[in-house]
């Protein structure tokens, strides 16, 4: 069995500003976006294999959802089932999502993100990569999104990192 935790994220040019390093008494600049572009990055995460699936798409929705669920299906170790947690969010509760077989979906209580590692990946994705910048278009807001989580796949050790929640992994075996 594996254990897949899952969320969505939204990636654009009304962009937040991040704490950085700067010498006592200067005012470093952050570039500040007052655009709206943004697009939406999917993502799910085995902590335990260090491996995530992710679709970076234009919008929420159950049509969206029902694709990147497909995706972690096909991420899934062959012959292993999978239990997949999310949030309530609408399109993940709506019973016109069709489950692959191997994957069953359990949901988190609403309103608690924090028993989410995956809110912790979008944190680490923004302070390493997506922050302080400023997106011209939205395919590079896309092409950003995309080499975001293509970098945090090249280190599974991060993965499993901030994936391993103490809480969430008492007395279970992976």
């Amino acid at each position: 069995m594996e254990i897949w935790w899952q969320d969505e994220a939204r990636i654009g040019q009304k962009n937040g500003l991040v704490r950085q390093w700067a010498r006592r008494g200067t005012r470093p600049r952050q570039p500040a976006d007052q655009r709206y572009k943004s697009a939406y990055l999917f993502g799910a995460i085995c902590p335990a294999r260090g491996k995530g699936a992710a679709l970076a798409l234009p919008y929420v929705d159950t049509e969206a959802m029902q694709l990147h669920i497909d995706e972690i299906s096909r991420h899934v170790a062959d012959g292993a089932h999978a239990v997949l947690l999310l949030d309530r969010a609408g399109w993940h509760t709506t019973a016109n999502l069709d489950i692959p077989d191997n994957i069953t979906p359990i949901f988190l209580p609403s309103r608690a993100p924090e028993l989410n590692p995956v809110e912790n990946i979008w944190q680490y994705l923004r302070s390493n990569w997506l922050s302080n910048r400023v997106f011209d278009t939205y395919e590079v807001i896309i092409d950003a999104a995309c080499d975001a989580w293509l970098k945090l796949l090249d280190s599974p050790q991060v993965i499993t990192s901030i994936g391993m929640r103490q809480c969430a992994y008492v007395d279970q075996s992976s």
